[in-house]
């Protein structure tokens, strides 16, 4: 048996979030042979991005069961099963804190579809459910919502089921009961990231950098590779000793400081960058196309606090520099923009990294210099 699970939270502390919402189905490998979806009073703040994000307000909830009084339910429902949830350790992890405040060890295997996805279609573009569900045709209502979640994910456990013909794989990504946890260590550092867009490092003991990347939530980031099951997570996971991070403020300038700081510290546990000899003569910001060719621009996006601008420059298809200003005079005179940005002296692939950004996003403006 399986109990396809989905939770929403209050969001907050890491360890310290509440239910909102819970929807369970049980499956047979054949059909839905139970249910159980409610929401939940958290008895705590639901934080604003998360009433956004999923719609549930404390006006909804106010009066919606606490979670001791459907614990006995949620036992009961997925007793002998085995939970599936995509980024199973969430969601179990939120289920074991609540059961634990109630004394209760609440114990079961886990299974992660995006453990089994990336076993499975390693050729997807993204594993995260809405990117999946849409390459896949899976049709969904109510993202963000427990049961629209869960029975996009319940969808899409079928698909997964079928393709893995001799039934290994299935049984290779189920985890032990007691999996889940971090360790005090493991908590302190993740706790000690902030959920920011920005470039995050890991060091071993020695403080050598083994790892870097960039994230929208760093935190997040961070938490998923203590609790990933697979190489090379597992040994990145006992290696990491200390994490570092920076904020950006733009999702722009995390990716091209990524890239830029691979090309230069080369981390064990990056995969190597491909470099490109390729010159790019025009840009495309915001719908407009911009040639390169003997021109200067400084592509600007937000800062990392209020009435801070990231700035990136631009001179003959080349990548100049990036940095903050504050104050419009800095970016009028190039002498004090030369000084003010940092310069980017091993910069292959950089343009690259701006293009197929810019051919999806949007930045606040492109100013020609």
């Amino acid at each position: 048996m399986y109990a396809i699970l989905d939770i929403e939270t209050t969001g907050g502390k890491y360890n310290e979030e509440g239910i909102t919402e819970i929807a369970i189905h049980l499956f047979n490998g054949d059909q839905v042979v139970d249910s159980f979806i409610s929401l939940i009073n958290p008895e705590r703040e639901i934080q604003p991005y998360v009433q956004k994000l999923t719609g549930i307000s404390p006006k909804m909830v106010r009066t919606a069961p606490k979670f001791y009084q459907v614990a006995k339910r949620i036992v009961e429902i997925t007793e002998g099963s085995v939970l599936v949830a995509h980024n199973a350790m969430f969601d179990y992890r939120i289920l074991r804190t609540e059961f634990r405040r109630l004394g209760f060890d609440f114990q079961r295997q886990t299974l992660c579809t995006v453990d089994l996805s990336q076993r499975l279609i390693p050729e997807a573009e993204s594993h995260s459910l809405g990117k999946l569900v849409r390459s896949l045709g899976i049709p969904v209502s109510n993202r963000h919502r427990a049961n629209g979640d869960a029975l996009a994910t319940l969808k899409l456990f079928q698909i997964l089921m079928g393709r893995d013909s001799k039934k290994d794989i299935l049984k290779e990504v189920i985890r032990a009961e007691a999996h889940g946890e971090l360790s005090s260590r493991q908590l302190k550092l993740v706790e000690s990231v902030p959920r920011d867009i920005g470039v995050y490092y890991l060091f071993n003991k020695e403080g050598d950098l083994i790892y870097l990347d960039h994230s929208r939530n760093m935190q997040a980031s961070v938490n998923t590779h203590f609790t990933g099951e697979h190489e090379p997570g597992l040994s990145l996971r006992k290696e990491t000793r200390e994490v570092q991070f920076e904020r950006t403020g733009s999702e722009l300038m995390a990716r091209l400081k990524t890239h830029i700081e691979l090309l230069s510290n080369q981390p064990a546990h990056n995969t190597p960058v491909v470099q490109s000899g390729q010159r790019e003569r025009l840009i495309r910001v915001n719908g407009s196309v911009l040639s390169l060719v003997g021109k200067q621009f400084l592509l600007v996006d937000k800062g990392r606090k209020s009435g801070e601008r990231a700035a990136i420059w631009l001179q003959d298809e080349e990548v100049r520099g990036m940095g903050y200003y504050e104050l419009n005079h800095q970016i009028n005179n190039i002498h004090i923009l030369e000084n003010l940005l940092t310069p980017i002296s091993k910069a292959d692939g950089a343009l690259e990294v701006i293009i197929e950004f810019l051919n999806k996003k949007k930045i606040l403006k492109a100013i020609e210099l």
